[in-house]
């Protein structure tokens, strides 16, 4: 998703800091709309969603859409008597829904929600119902921070449309089954119909382009694979387009960009290099791209950018860093493109592996906030990799827990991104295995290829294939707003040391392998006192500020005894 916009600063104070409730201090008092929004209810349980293909019509000038979008779905359980719930959020509105292509459905609205009567249908018989509607769209004021269309002007003055709306939803322009564990298993269509001054791009590959005769085009452009909702995005603008193929593990990957007119040629020369060393990267770590069939797209937008499937938004001005700043601090984060590599990590995290529910989001954020570690060390090395995965802290409020209430479409603290990141930099620093950590982040990408899943799916995942019960450590970074304490002291004679977890959850074992080119030493400190005999040159790897650069742990030396 977008990437940070401010940095917060954590000064301790003493061992008063960490003394933080583990539980959210001031839970959200959620509606009745809260609940229709986010949980899988009766009304969308008996449904599969297979495909949408959707037809839109936007009106620059009155910041109006009129469209239909035909709902292709199975029944997977008994619907006898029980509503249709589609999500379309005010105002606009439903003009008619037809079922199969000739029955004409009723239904009545309860804000965003529209319940739809549906006649009794057989299970795993598949059917379709096309909506119509109309009306003024809701409009992203500060995109993509607030989700809705965006109508907007490039430097020339032209229109320059497009929608982020990951958490807001996609329902916020389309009507839809909004809810993210079901993406239609056959993919989906978008039919854009616009000025034909304008091109209109979207996810996947052009299937149509065809000119209307009436100063308007039709572009129709689709996906074969799975897709989450809030993904299906139009692109409409003064665009351009040039293209070439990358050689990747799977073959050959169709690489299109699409950018305003006068920025072409800056354009050639920046985002192909980023691109490829981006590919490189991730498919080295994660495996191939997960999208093949459908291209990958690199479009210019009038926002930061986004992770659209295959079609990932891009508006960081052709400038390294994140809009010329460094979200680390460190100088690592200027030598690199953050939306293409951050944006383009979430096709892996977000978009081959998507959560069932927004509060399970860390899953998305977390591993692409780790991707952009990753990518510094396959292009720079491990150093500049810890230097920078260290230096993302000074985002972490810890504020609040990373994962939300579930089932109310909410989502958790901004640490998602570098608290789960640095989770998962001290999970690899304590495995101390990179090629089996290597396997780990690939075997996820094809464990869980094209799947929603829960958040208690990824951790047993790491567990299992690790050897190694990570649970605690997840509960500590993901469930509570306390930051762990590593004390410990070393002997007088510096043969033995003293250490211990403290401010902690009850069991927590995140393992602390600590070395340098002379000794190594592994431990796995709990809240008890330990003690481990030390060897030559072992005292030396017990020194606050390493033990830190590597693990998100907060250090405390005390006097040797």
């Amino acid at each position: 998703m977008k990437g940070i916009n401010n940095f917060f600063f954590i000064v301790s104070m003493g061992l008063s800091f960490y003394c933080q409730a583990q539980v959210d201090p001031k839970p959200n008092i959620f509606t009745h709309a809260d609940t229709l929004r986010g949980s899988m209810t009766p009304e969308r349980a008996w449904w599969n969603v297979l495909r949408y293909d959707l037809t839109i019509k936007p009106d620059y000038n009155s910041k109006t859409i009129a469209g239909k979008n035909k709902i292709s779905y199975s029944v997977v359980k008994d619907n006898k008597g029980v509503m249709m719930q589609l999500d379309l959020k005010e105002p606009l509105e439903i003009d008619s829904i037809i079922l199969n292509g000739r029955s004409r459905l009723t239904y009545t609205q309860e804000g965003n929600v529209w319940h739809v009567k549906m006649p009794g249908q057989k299970k795993y018989s598949k059917n379709s119902v096309e909506i119509f509607y109309q009306g003024t769209v809701h409009e992203a004021i500060n995109p993509p921070w607030d989700g809705g269309w965006i109508w907007a002007k490039d430097s020339l003055g032209r229109p320059w449309m497009t929608v982020a709306c990951q958490g807001l939803g996609a329902s916020s322009w389309y009507p839809c089954k909004d809810h993210q564990s079901d993406e239609p298993d056959h993919g989906a269509s978008l039919t854009m119909i616009v000025p034909d001054t304008l091109i209109a791009i979207a996810n996947g590959r052009l299937q149509v382009k065809k000119e209307n005769n009436d100063g308007t085009t039709s572009y129709k452009w689709a996906v074969v694979n799975p897709i989450s909702n809030y993904c299906i995005i139009p692109y409409i603008g003064k665009y351009i387009n040039f293209s070439e193929v990358y050689k990747g593990e799977k073959g050959n990957l169709d690489l299109n960009y699409w950018v305003l007119d006068y920025h072409l040629a800056k354009a050639k020369s920046y985002m192909p290099p980023e691109v490829h060393n981006m590919l490189n990267a991730f498919e080295h770590w994660f495996g191939p791209y997960p999208f093949y069939e459908d291209g990958y797209q690199l479009i210019e937008t009038s926002h930061t950018g986004m992770e659209h499937q295959s079609a990932v938004s891009y508006g960081n001005w052709y400038k390294p860093g994140y809009r010329s700043r460094d979200l680390s601090g460190t100088g690592w984060g200027m030598k690199w493109d953050f939306i293409i590599i951050h944006e383009s990590g979430h096709e892996w995290f977000g978009n081959n592996i998507t959560t069932k529910d927004l509060a399970d989001m860390w899953v998305h954020e977390g591993f692409t906030n780790y991707s952009e570690t990753l990518f510094i060390d396959y292009i720079f090395g491990k150093e500049a990799a810890d230097e920078y995965n260290a230096g993302t802290r000074i985002g972490i409020k810890n504020d609040k827990p990373v994962i939300a209430h579930y089932n109310v479409n909410e989502k958790g603290s901004g640490d998602m991104y570098p608290k789960a990141g640095n989770m998962l930099h001290a999970i690899r620093h304590g495995l101390d295995h990179d090629e089996l950590f290597r396997q780990l982040l690939q075997g996820l990408n094809k464990t869980f290829y094209h799947q929603t899943v829960t958040t208690r799916q990824i951790e047993n995942y790491i567990s299992k294939n690790t050897g190694f019960n990570y649970g605690k450590v997840f509960d500590q970074y993901l469930r509570t707003i306390q930051i762990p304490v590593f004390e410990f002291y070393i002997s007088k004679n510096k043969k033995q040391v003293f250490y211990r977890y403290t401010h902690c959850v009850k069991g927590f074992n995140l393992p602390l392998t600590l070395k340098n080119k002379d000794s190594k030493v592994k431990i796995i400190p709990s809240e008890q006192w330990k003690t481990l005999n030390l060897a030559a040159n072992d005292a030396t790897l017990f020194e606050k500020s390493a033990i830190e650069k590597m693990y998100y742990v907060t250090v405390i030396q005390s006097p040797e005894k």
